[in-house]
C-alpha cells in the first residue's frame, strides 16, 4: 500500500499530468510522468487508471493491487533516481495487463522509466 504523501488523488494533478506530462508505453502499461515546478513537500506522487478494457470488476482490482505493489517498490528501490519529489505518475494499464504477471508488470514500469529518464 502506498503512503497518503505517494498517492495522486486529485483529479486536476491526474489531467495535467496525462495532458503536459511525457509519456513510454509498453506492453502492459502506459507511465506518464509530469514534474512540477517550483517547491513541492512529500514525495512522488503516483496514480493509476484502469479502464473496463482491462476486463471485469475482479480483473480490474487483482490489476489494480498489483500495480500499486509494483509502485510501492519502484519507490523504494534507491537506484531508481528518475522519482524526484516533485514527480506525479500515473499507470495506464492496458489489456495486456490483465494476463501479465507481478514480475512483467514490475518489469515494463521500470522500462518505461529508464526510458522517460534517457
Amino acid at each position: 500500500m502506498l503512503s497518503p504523501e505517494h498517492r495522486l488523488r486529485s483529479t486536476s494533478l491526474f489531467g495535467e499530468t496525462v495532458r503536459r506530462g511525457r509519456k513510454k508505453g509498453t506492453r502492459t502499461v502506459v507511465v506518464y510522468l509530469y514534474v512540477q515546478g517550483g517547491t513541492f513537500t512529500g514525495g512522488p506522487r503516483m496514480g493509476l487508471v484502469v479502464s473496463k478494457a482491462v476486463g471485469n470488476a475482479v480483473t480490474r482490482h487483482a490489476v489494480s493491487r498489483r500495480l500499486r505493489h509494483v509502485t510501492a517498490s519502484v519507490l523504494q528501490d534507491p537506484q531508481d533516481a528518475t522519482l524526484e519529489p516533485g514527480a506525479c505518475l500515473v499507470l495506464r494499464a492496458l489489456p495486456a495487463a490483465a494476463t501479465a504477471s507481478s514480475k512483467e508488470l514490475e518489469a515494463d514500469v521500470r522500462r518505461a522509466l529508464r526510458r522517460l529518464s534517457a
